[in-house]
């Protein structure tokens, strides 16, 4: 139904692939050259807090690998394709409407400079799955650098196949850090770039206002990359404590909850190091995490204040902006971009998005006394600033009004936002509806991790 053609390029791939019909079943088909060599995974993971060792690619194949036209190796990785040795009761197949949802978001991700696994094509079917309701099945190829997921590494760890553990490292080593294979103190820098890798994703997660919802450590990747979507929001107003998964009836994975949950995995992952690293070591690259991330949020946070040079004086006027749109539950992407066509001393629509103005003003007189410190114009600060603040992300009400047109055959919705969220800030005058806070019907929309 849809082939990513910007990745397909990025991939250097031969988009005859999947222009002749017959050449893409003789690769990817059920009995293609690809899948008669593919493989599924065995993993564990953390689920909410818990361990579960009996876990895998229990819908998934990874079909082979391809290289990036920097020469790094891409993963080629068939979701929704069938049963598995890890599929337990499952029926190992994906639905529409999940499929839709990771296909948008890790493109969107992509273009809002979030490190995200991508999908390269969508495969409709008729084929029907029974989940809360009868739905109809979909595939998509998805890649990205691994599939290796924290729980890989805890699944040899705690079912004592120190073999298997080491061949892991071996493999990751030599496959995906060859720049430390040779080094002396590998296995310390392996840990110490996971963490910072984690550290600075999980800060743009907070800084683009996105709740991932299912932060398991089978759903970690060690590349630092956005992974394993399921029931994720990019936040409408703004509430720190947002939940976007229903089935998290704790809060554990709650939007405010996300930089300390990215620490707890980091701790289940170290286990793992445990027999090369000594506890102190682990320790030490542990530490590096919570100051990497409050840095990265920072520098991050500042820019879309269009703040120059910020220091430390800088966190309270962030710090007080943010509880302004909490305190008033305030659309935090429209929030942004309003404030991105901030102009001191010229009218100003931003005082009329808030209902306390006292408040509203007292704020932006500190904020302009702020601007009036730094060098620059305001016209350069303003362009920074729709630099780093999207017009465009992807609400749960797009996505479902997409999602409900595909699950009857018209996949031009889908297109439509596939398109419009290559390009999140620009201002796309035909497509302006689409920027506009969600109709009450659309906030806070539950999503199932039933896919």
């Amino acid at each position: 139904m849809h082939v990513n053609q910007s990745l397909l390029a990025d991939l250097d791939l031969d988009p005859q692939f999947f222009v002749q019909q017959q050449l893409f079943n003789e690769l990817f088909s059920e009995n293609g050259r690809l899948n008669q060599h593919a493989m599924a995974q065995k993993y564990g993971g953390h689920q909410f807090g818990q361990w579960n060792p009996q876990l895998g690619d229990g819908r998934g194949l990874l079909l082979g690998e391809t290289r990036d036209k920097q020469g790094k190796p891409v993963d080629l990785h068939l979701k929704g394709a069938g049963q598995t040795p890890y599929s337990r009761f499952g029926d190992g197949r994906a639905v529409l409407r999940s499929t839709l949802r990771e296909y948008l978001v890790g493109e969107a991700m992509h273009h809002l400079g979030i490190p995200s696994s991508r999908s390269l094509c969508l495969i409709s079917s008729d084929e029907p799955v029974m989940r809360e309701r009868q739905e109809t099945a979909a595939m998509m190829i998805r890649t990205c650098q691994s599939h290796i997921r924290f729980g890989h590494f805890e699944y040899f760890f705690h079912s004592g196949q120190s073999d298997k553990l080491q061949r892991l490292f071996d493999y990751c080593f030599n496959q995906h850090f060859p720049h430390l294979a040779d080094t002396e103190d590998r296995y310390y820098r392996l840990l110490e770039q996971i963490v910072i890798d984690t550290a600075e994703l999980i800060a743009k997660w907070q800084a683009a206002g996105f709740a991932h919802g299912v932060m398991n450590t089978d759903n970690m990747s060690i590349h630092g990359i956005s992974f394993d979507f399921g029931p994720y929001a990019f936040l409408d107003d703004f509430q720190q404590d947002y939940i976007c998964n229903h089935s998290d009836h704790q809060g554990r994975y709650a939007f405010d909850r996300q930089p300390g949950i990215g620490l707890w995995n980091l701790n289940a992952l170290a286990h793992a190091f445990s027999s090369h690293l000594s506890l102190e070591e682990i320790k030490q690259a542990l530490g590096q995490y919570e100051p990497r991330l409050l840095s990265h949020y920072f520098t991050l946070m500042a820019a879309k204040l269009g703040l120059q040079d910020a220091t430390e004086q800088d966190e309270a006027l962030i710090s007080d902006w943010l509880n302004l749109l909490a305190r008033e539950r305030r659309d935090y992407h429209v929030s942004f971009r309003l404030l991105s066509h901030f102009q001191p001393a010229q009218p100003n629509p931003l005082l009329d998005h808030f209902v306390d103005r006292n408040q509203a003003k007292a704020w932006l007189d500190r904020y302009t006394q702020r601007l009036n410190q730094q060098s620059g114009s305001h016209a350069q600060r303003h362009q920074q600033m729709l630099a780093v603040n999207p017009n465009y992300v992807l609400r749960n009400y797009l996505a479902q009004q997409a999602i409900e047109q595909a699950e009857q055959g018209d996949f031009s919705e889908f297109e439509r936002l596939f398109t419009l969220l290559s390009r999140p800030f620009d201002e796309q005058p035909a497509n302006a509806q689409y920027a506009k806070p969600p109709p009450d019907w659309g906030k806070s929309m539950e999503i199932s991790c039933s896919s």
